[in-house]
This record gives structure tokens, sequence and C-alpha cells, in this order.
């Protein structure tokens, strides 16, 4: 297990590091990727350390997935998508979390099997401006009001 005194989202998670949230209750925090695949670009957290997606008690896992439907029905209204992708990948961070992502291209989300070009390499992902994840989270916060 990884070190919950020096994992990111804990110190997210307990407002120790300041966050763009959407959404919080006692078990869960959801707030904008600050290097959005897409605007409204949405990760949700549990509060309590668990490294990876299958070490969350199942009660936890649930209401992860509830939210993650929620946030799925207002980013389609707020961004005209007709789907939003969902993963638990734990790849930058030993701390389970979920993506949620509006799609709008098939390859928003996609896995390396479907890519034909095998030298294909990635930069970063930029950082979202401030004000703009401001913006986008007041709007998805007033959608998940409403």
């Amino acid at each position: 297990m990884s070190d919950p005194n020096n994992c990111l989202f804990c110190k997210i998670g307990s407002g120790k590091i300041p966050s763009y949230k959407v959404y919080e209750d006692d078990d869960l925090l959801a707030f904008l990727d600050i290097a959005p695949i897409r605007d409204g670009h949405v990760l949700i957290i549990p509060k309590s350390h668990h490294d990876y997606f299958d070490d969350l008690p199942e009660e936890l896992a649930a209401k992860i997935i509830v939210l993650a439907q929620k946030m799925a029905k207002v980013q389609k209204r707020l961004y005209g998508v007709k789907r939003v992708g969902i993963m638990f990948t734990g790849v930058d961070v030993e701390h389970a979390h979920c993506h949620v992502v509006p799609m709008v291209k098939a390859s928003d989300i996609t896995s390396r099997q479907y890519i034909t070009n095998d030298d294909l390499e990635f930069a970063p992902r930029p950082h979202a401006d401030a004000e703009e994840l401001s913006v986008i989270s007041k709007q998805i916060q007033a959608g998940l009001s409403a």
C-alpha cells in the first residue's frame, strides 16, 4: 500500500491542496482534472485511501459509479456529447480514482490496441487555464444541483 501521508489525492481530499470541486460528501470528492482530455473531465476520488479500484469496499465503489452516472448526465447536457466515458486507471496516482470524460471523439478514451501507427507518441497533456476550470466547475456544480 502506498503512503497516504504522501498521497496527492489524500491531500486534495482533505483540503490541504486546493481543487476545482464539483461535488463533495463525507465519502467522495469530485473535481476537475487540471490536465483534461476534454473540457469537463472530472476525477472522482474516495476520501479514504485505497490504492486501486479493486481495493475499494463494494459500497464505496458503487457510490463512485452512481456519482459518475449523475456526472455523465450533466456533462452530456453541458457539452452536447452522446457519450461519456469512465475509467479507473491508477497510472499517475496510487489512489483509486475514476475519470469521467465527455467524449467528443471515440479516440478520447481508447486502447493502444486500436491504434494502427506503432510508433505513436504522446505529449504530456497541457494544463487547463485556472479561470476556465473555475467556470467549468461552477457549471457542473449547477448541473448536479438541478
